[in-house]
C-alpha cells in the first residue's frame, strides 16, 4: 500500500486498462457528448427519410368572422362602398408526396367552405372540392430532392463513423489518465522505497564516520540525499492524488474510492502494414465519408447557381366541384375544376449577376477540391507515420522491460556493496536515477504503445487483435 494519508482498504478499487476504457465508455462526459452528436445525426438522417415519404396534412380556419367595407364598381363605372358582414370556415385534407425523379410535389386533395351572411339578404353557402389532384414542379431548376437523395445517406453514414471513432477517442483519453495515474503510483513507489533506502544508508553511514571510515563529504552528501528523497515523496504523493482525481472524475467514479491501476502485462501484438490500414481507413472511417460529402456539396452548390439562373415552375390541377346552400348539396352536380398555370422568370438584363455566381460557385468547388486533395494526402501521411510507430513500439517495449530489471537488480548490487564500503555514494546515486529513470522510461512506452495502437482502431475502425471491423448496433444505442 502506497505511504498516502487517509487511506481506507475498504475503498481501495484494483482497475485493469480494460476495465477503465469500458468504463469510459459507458459513464464518461466524452462518451455522453458522442452520443449526443450521433443522436441528432441520427434524427436529421431520420427527418430525410420522412420527407421521402408521403405526408398527410389538414388545415382550417374556423372561424373567420368579416365586418368591414369593400369597395364595389357598378355597371356605369362609378364606384362605391359595401358593407360586408360574414363568417366563413373552411377545411382541407391532403395527401402529398414529394416526387424525388423531378424535384416537384404531388398532392391529393379534398376540401369543403363555407360562408354565411349575416347582413341584408342573408344565406349560407358551401363549396366542396370532393377530390383534387395537383401538381407543382420547377422546370430546369435544382432538384433538391435528388442532391439531398446524395448527400444524406453519406452524412449519417459519416456520422456514425464519427461516432465509433470518438468511442476510440474516450478510449485515448482513459488511456492517458491511466498511465498519468500508474506513472504517478511508481513514481510515489520509487519516492518511498528510496526514501526509506536514504535513511537506511544515512544511519549506516552516521556509524561508519563515527569509525572513520568515510569521509564528512560523503556523510554529507547521503544527508542531501535523505532530503531530497523527503522532498520527492512528498512531491510524488501530491502528483499521484491530481493523477486520481483526474481518472476519477472522468470515469464518473466516487470521491472516496481510491483507484490502484495495474500494469498491464497483456499487449495486443500484431504487425500491422500500411496497405491494410490505409485500406481499411479509406473504407471505414469518417475522413473519407466526410471527403465525399464535401464534394457532393460542392457539386451542389454548383448545380444550384446554375439552376438559379432563370426560374419556371408548373403548376396544374385537375378535379371537381360543387357549390350549393346545404351542405349535402354541394357534392351533387360536381362540375369540372382544372387550373394550368406555367409562371416564369428570366432575366433579361442582370449585368452578368447571375453568370458570375456559378462562376463563383464553380471557383468555390475547385478550391474545395483542392483542399480535400492536401488533406487525404495528409490523412495518408500520417497513417504511414502512425504504422511506423506501432511496428517500432512493440521492440521498445521490450527493450525498456529489459533495461528495466537490469536496472533494478543493479541498484540492489550496488546498495550491498555500498554496505561493506566498495563504492561510492557517487555510484550508488547514479545506479539508483537509472533504476528510476529506467521503470518510469518502460511505463511511459507502455504508454506509448496503448496510444498508437488506439490511434490505428481509431483511423482504421479495425480491431487489430482479432482481426474483426469495429461495429455496433447504432439504432439501439440511439434509443437506450
Amino acid at each position: 500500500m502506497l505511504a498516502i494519508v487517509g487511506i481506507n482498504a475498504e475503498n481501495v478499487r484494483t482497475i485493469s486498462l480494460d476495465e477503465a476504457i469500458i468504463e469510459a465508455r459507458t459513464n464518461s462526459v466524452d462518451a455522453a457528448v458522442a452520443l449526443n452528436e450521433l443522436r441528432t445525426a441520427y434524427w436529421t438522417y431520420r427527418t430525410y427519410r420522412a420527407d421521402l415519404l408521403p405526408e398527410i396534412n389538414f388545415k382550417a380556419t374556423a372561424p373567420s368572422y368579416r365586418k368591414s367595407y369593400s369597395t364595389y364598381q357598378s355597371n356605369d363605372g362609378s364606384y362605391s362602398f359595401v358593407r360586408n358582414n360574414l363568417l366563413q370556415m373552411n377545411g382541407e385534407l391532403s395527401i402529398d408526396q414529394n416526387i424525388w425523379l423531378t424535384g416537384g410535389t404531388l398532392s391529393l386533395n379534398t376540401s369543403i367552405d363555407f360562408l354565411k351572411q349575416l347582413d341584408g339578404t342573408k344565406y349560407n353557402r358551401f363549396m366542396s372540392i370532393p377530390i383534387a389532384l395537383t401538381l407543382s414542379q420547377p422546370i430546369f431548376g435544382v432538384n433538391h430532392i435528388k442532391w439531398e437523395r446524395k448527400i444524406e445517406p453519406v452524412r449519417y453514414s459519416e456520422a456514425k463513423a464519427a461516432f465509433m471513432s470518438a468511442t476510440e477517442q474516450v478510449a485515448m483519453t482513459t488511456i492517458r489518465l491511466y498511465f498519468s495515474l500508474l506513472l504517478s503510483k511508481e513514481n510515489v513507489g520509487i519516492a518511498t522505497q528510496n526514501l526509506i533506502n536514504a535513511e537506511k544508508l544515512y544511519e549506516v553511514a552516521k556509524a561508519k564516520r563515527e569509525m572513520g571510515q568515510i569521509s564528512k563529504n560523503d556523510l554529507l552528501q547521503l544527508e542531501l540525499n535523505l532530503l531530497n528523497a523527503k522532498s520527492k515523496s512528498t512531491e510524488c504523493e501530491s502528483d499521484y492524488k491530481s493523477a486520481m482525481f483526474q481518472l476519477r472524475t472522468f470515469l464518473g467514479i466516487e470521491e472516496e474510492v481510491i483507484l490502484e491501476p495495474v500494469v498491464p502485462e497483456d499487449t495486443p501484438h500484431a504487425l500491422i502494414s500500411y496497405e491494410d490500414v490505409i485500406e481499411k481507413a479509406h473504407r471505414n472511417n469518417s475522413f473519407a465519408k466526410n471527403i465525399r460529402r464535401r464534394q457532393l456539396e460542392a457539386d451542389y452548390s454548383v448545380a444550384k447557381a446554375k439552376g438559379d439562373q432563370r426560374q419556371i415552375t408548373l403548376f396544374a390541377q385537375i378535379g371537381y366541384t360543387g357549390t350549393a346552400d346545404k351542405l349535402g348539396a354541394a357534392y351533387d352536380r360536381l362540375k369540372d375544376n382544372q387550373v394550368v398555370e406555367v409562371g416564369f422568370k428570366v432575366p433579361i438584363l442582370d449585368w452578368g449577376k447571375r453568370r458570375g455566381k456559378v462562376k463563383v460557385s464553380e471557383s468555390n468547388r475547385d478550391v474545395v477540391m483542392s483542399r480535400l486533395r492536401k488533406e487525404q494526402m495528409d490523412f495518408d501521411q500520417d497513417i504511414f507515420m502512425l504504422v511506423e510507430r506501432f511496428n517500432n513500439q512493440q521492440k521498445q517495449v521490450e527493450i525498456s522491460l529489459r533495461a528495466d530489471a537490469i536496472a533494478q537488480r543493479r541498484y540492489e548490487t550496488n546498495i550491498e556493496t555500498f554496505l561493506i564500503g566498495k563504492i561510492s555514494t557517487l555510484d550508488l546515486n547514479d545506479s539508483q536515477i537509472s533504476k528510476d529513470e529506467s521503470r518510469q522510461a518502460y511505463i511511459n512506452q507502455l504508454h506509448l504503445y496503448w496510444n498508437y495502437y488506439y490511434q490505428l482502431r481509431s483511423v482504421a475502425l479495425w480491431d487489430f487483435s482479432s482481426n474483426s471491423g469495429i461495429e455496433a448496433d447504432i439504432d439501439a444505442i440511439v434509443k437506450r
